[in-house]
């Protein structure tokens, strides 16, 4: 009975690991034609002239923005009150940079009125840095030993069920991030009638890959959780 109960969890892993992995290549498939075509769709202003406009907008002054290195490093982080720009999106004047950089503005703005989701995230952080930093090394350990000593098992739940609900928490601060960003946009005249379409489809398909990272995530957990009760029965 608990080989065929370990059969069926492995069976239903497999099948919903695939269809997340084959979804998850479908949405980055989508979101880099989109982002490649609507950085090709000029506008008047760069990523970094978007970006402190909208922090003025909002009446937020003691924020910077900075150039990162790298693609598709963009960030908002609340230690520095800082909105940190891929050197693709920083210098760029287009819809593609001018859609993550209103985003990344968003998160600044939750910073500054105080969005719960976010507050809840942000302390977090450090909780879900000791886990990913230990984690897989905790759960190889109790898969090993889960018969002699099932407690090093649950710690791994524990851990890996903190990464799962930060993935959640995360949707609707991403989710909302870029509703203020397109409202702003919108608002501000920097779009038209033609491009607010395409920095809303951007958008929302960056969106759908937190979607389907936390569905992975939900999904890695229910295996452990199912292999954990069915071999300690």
């Amino acid at each position: 009975m608990e080989n065929e109960l370990i059969y069926s969890a492995n069976t239903l892993y497999w099948v919903i690991f695939i269809g997340i992995t084959v979804a998850s290549w479908l949405v980055s498939s989508s979101l880099e034609r989109k982002f490649k075509r609507y950085a090709e769709v000029s506008l008047p202003m760069t990523g970094k002239e978007v970006a402190e406009k909208m922090l003025r907008d909002n009446d937020i002054y003691d924020v910077q923005v900075t150039c990162t290195e790298g693609h598709l490093t963009d960030h908002y982080n609340p230690a520095t009150k800082t909105v940190n720009l891929s050197e693709s999106v920083y210098a760029s004047a287009s819809v593609a940079a001018a859609a993550v950089a209103a985003h990344e503005c968003g998160h600044a703005v939750q910073h500054a009125v105080a969005y719960a989701p976010l507050q809840l995230r942000s302390a977090l952080v450090p909780v879900v840095s000791f886990a990913n930093k230990w984690v897989m090394w905790v759960l190889l350990a109790g898969m090993l030993l889960l018969q002699a000593f099932p407690v090093i098992m649950e710690a791994a739940i524990v851990l890996f069920a903190m990464i799962t609900l930060f993935s959640f928490i995360t949707l609707p601060v991403e989710i909302d991030a870029s509703r203020r960003a397109v409202a702003w946009l919108d608002r501000a005249g920097i779009m038209n009638e033609e491009t607010i379409p395409m920095a809303k489809s951007a958008l929302r398909s960056a969106a759908y890959t937190y979607v389907v990272a936390a569905l992975g995530s939900l999904a890695n957990l229910f295996y452990y959780v199912t292999i954990f009760l069915t071999r300690r029965d």
